[in-house]
């Protein structure tokens, strides 16, 4: 059976989703297919919380609602096979689908990391396929003791979650020496750290898992310091991979980074195909090397530059580089990142400004549920450009960050943000006379 669409978007995930909606918006005469190869997904970001925040893990499904009502058609199958030359792309069902424009939004798979064992039951990698994650979540609450591979984000919070259900023992294992070690510096993880040690959950760094014990099922972990950990559950938080076998069996070129090269405007080097998200290579916004970036943000903001320029480059929105805007939430303390961190900065060799500040998110200290609120910002010395910030505290850190990650993408300078005009409310902001980032910056405007 052959299928004839203008647009083909292959992936139901949120780069496949938002690429899908932006073409049907901007080209509404032509007709749009999505492909995906779950029939019953979930929302990415959401996974750590069908443990214990949501009710049921079903709130927290991937849905196809927003397709059907922009009139998109959706079909759960899996692509095996694109024809580049005779636009068409073959499914595991046998069925054929011709179009005009492809675009790729394949994701990506988590590593599976050489561990001896990892193949015993019990342990879980985390796949974005909902029957499979509610049979995890539900081994995960009948076991006593979990432990968890990997300090980034899946990692912490899933630690956290898991640690609210009485009766589980929580171990994270981390191999360097801090977790979330790639997207703070030592000040900011060291307060998740604390939050975590403070609900029980038992950090041990500076280790790896050399082997998974047990007959079927796992039952003891080995680590590389030669001790021995009981366990019922593994979940292997160590990130993921591009999934690119689509576009290498096609002959598309990847990046140095493994994942699909595309140009600013997610073009592949097939005029006809585009790649959007976890499958395809990411370069950095200020040094342009190739970073290992996979976010469902940066997903949906490269989704919205394919989608609008499938057929000519009527909307300049070129991909100038991913500045990796990170937030997170463990147990009420909320942690942001943007751009680069001060290890990272120095580590690319840049001359660095440090500003910072500490102060409580309303005024005055004394309402109720005010609490602190800590931020460093880092600027080039020569310049004064914003290169990274980090933030921690309350609730409003999460829309923080992304005040602080406009202000990285727009190369503001430590005067700008000094004279910068804001608004406050006792109740909403800190105090405008000790506004944190304003105060950051003034920090480094009068050291320039």
């Amino acid at each position: 059976m052959e299928t004839t669409s203008d647009i083909l978007v292959i992936g139901g995930g949120p780069a496949g989703i938002v690429s899908a909606i932006t073409a049907k918006k901007y080209y509404p005469q032509k007709s749009v297919l999505l492909l995906k190869s779950i029939e019953h997904g979930c929302i990415p970001c959401g996974i750590p919380y069908m443990i214990s925040s949501l009710k049921d893990p079903d709130e927290n499904k991937l849905g196809n609602a927003p397709l059907e009502k922009n009139g998109i058609n959706v079909i759960a199958e899996k692509a095996i096979k694109i024809d580049r030359k005779n636009k068409k792309v073959f499914t595991e069902n046998d069925h054929i689908y011709n179009y005009e424009k492809l675009i790729l939004a394949a994701g990506s798979s988590p590593i599976l990391p050489p561990i001896q064992g990892i193949d015993k039951k019990g342990v879980y990698a985390i796949y974005k396929d909902m029957i499979y994650l509610k049979e995890c979540i539900k081994n995960i609450k009948k076991s006593k003791s979990v432990l968890i591979i990997g300090g980034g984000f899946i990692g912490v919070e899933f630690a956290d979650e898991i640690s609210k259900i009485k009766g589980i023992k929580v171990y994270l294992i981390e191999r360097s020496e801090n977790i979330l070690n790639n997207s703070f510096d030592v000040e900011f993880s060291e307060l998740v750290e604390q939050k975590l040690s403070s609900n029980d959950v038992q950090i041990i760094k500076n280790v790896t898992v050399q082997e998974i014990l047990g007959n079927q099922k796992v039952e003891t972990a080995l680590l590389s310091d030669k001790q021995k950990i009981k366990t019922d559950c593994v979940i292997l938080g160590m990130g993921a991979r591009s999934n690119t076998q689509l576009a290498v069996d096609s002959g598309l070129n990847l990046d140095q980074a493994k994942g699909i090269w595309a140009d600013e405007y997610m073009r592949t080097t097939d005029p006809n195909i585009f790649a959007v998200g976890d499958c395809v290579g990411k370069r950095d916004f200020f040094t342009h090397r190739y970073a290992s970036v996979m976010l469902a943000s940066t997903a949906a903001a490269e989704a919205r530059i394919a989608g609008a320029n499938l057929y000519e480059l009527k909307v300049l929105r070129e991909n100038k580089g991913t500045i990796a805007v990170y937030s997170t939430y463990i147990d009420g303390l909320v942690l942001g990142s943007a751009g680069l961190t001060e290890k990272t900065a120095k580590k690319e060799g840049f001359e660095v400004l440090i500003g910072k500040a500490e102060g409580i998110n309303k005024h005055p200290a004394t309402l109720p549920q005010a609490c602190n609120i800590k931020i460093k910002l880092i600027f080039s010395r020569k310049s004064g450009i914003l290169l990274g910030g980090q933030i921690a505290g309350g609730i409003t850190c999460a829309e923080a960050i992304n005040f602080i990650s406009i202000a990285v993408q727009k190369r503001m300078t430590a005067e700008e943000l000094e004279a910068l005009q804001i608004a406050t409310h006792p109740h909403l902001t800190s105090s405008p006379i000790m506004y944190p980032i304003i105060i950051a910056a003034q920090e480094v405007s009068k050291k320039l």
